[in-house]
């Protein structure tokens, strides 16, 4: 339970979640909806309900007794002492967002292979990010390395951050392109207009993508993607400028669909042992499907 004296936020959801910082926005407005918050005794609330400063708040919810993150099952591709390279489904959060989330994710799953000392120096009972060294989309699947202790998560960094990591995917997007094969080199920057997506311009950072068209048919293309940055959305960013969006891609245009058609199918590095190893995850059998039957 929790009543704390904080300062008053406009919105019931705000509060709820600056009262219980180890929580998601998300969670609090479920709280607001299951019943377990109270203004002045009412419960019948929405999380867009204002609080004033002499409004009573209770809430119904003891941190210390937080839910338990269900334990999931990931294909592993490869482990050693220093990291685990893994097969990830679409629709499963690479990490939550340094709150506190009941939902399953890599990062979660990570927990039971990570050095516990390292664990408990970096308190990764609220941060997710532990051993997240870069990072998939929800809705995109395929191959994922993740590290087990401090050191390798150094060294893994690294080797992204200095572009020494080679990355191949694969997507379907509408329509077809003029070539089949081109590099694309676009800055990509936030989008202030709606800040949660990001585009193509001058003031953004430097943004290149290969790619090359493997298959098509009347509507659609099967294309190869080979990124030499690491930009937050970049390939979906760059195929939407260009008029292809990935289908199912529907933040940035793309054609409503069961999937998203992204899979992350390659990725070669050097591991902390400096061996340099390439891990392939293979494309989805729904990918040909959806080419044949479209």
């Amino acid at each position: 339970m929790s009543n704390l004296e904080i300062s008053r936020a406009p919105r019931l959801d705000q509060y709820v979640a600056a009262a219980l910082p180890r929580i998601s926005r998300a969670y609090a407005v479920k709280l607001i909806n299951d019943g377990m918050v109270k203004v002045n005794d009412s419960v019948a609330l929405k999380a867009g309900t204002k609080v004033r400063e002499t409004d009573v708040v209770f809430i119904d919810y003891d941190e210390d007794v937080l839910e338990a993150i269900p334990d999931i099952e990931l294909e592993v591709l490869y482990e050693d002492d220093d990291c685990v390279v893994i097969c990830k489904p679409s629709g499963l959060l690479s990490h939550s967002k340094g709150v506190y989330n009941p939902e399953a994710t890599v990062g979660t799953w990570l927990r039971s292979r990570y050095t516990p000392d390292d664990l408990e120096d970096v308190k990764a009972v609220v941060d997710q990010r532990v051993g997240i060294v870069h990072r998939l989309d929800r809705a995109t699947s395929g191959v994922m390395i993740c590290a087990k202790n401090a050191k390798a998560t150094s060294w893994l960094q690294k080797q992204f951050s200095q572009r020494r990591v080679k990355k191949s995917y694969v997507a379907i997007v509408s329509g077809h392109f003029a070539q089949e094969h081109a590099i694309i080199e676009m800055p990509i920057e936030r989008n202030p207009k709606k800040p949660q997506t990001f585009r193509v311009g001058i003031n953004g950072k430097v943004a290149t993508t290969e790619y090359q068209v493997t298959a098509t048919n009347d509507e659609f293309s099967l294309v190869d993607l080979r990124p030499t940055t690491g930009r937050t959305h970049q390939l979906r960013v760059h195929l939407h400028h260009l008029g292809h969006p990935i289908v199912g891609d529907t933040l940035y245009g793309g054609l409503q669909a069961d999937r998203l058609y992204l899979h992350a199918h390659s990725l070669e590095l050097t591991l902390p042992n400096r061996e340099r190893k390439t891990f392939t995850v293979p494309v989805p059998a729904d990918f040909q499907e959806f080419m044949e039957r479209s």
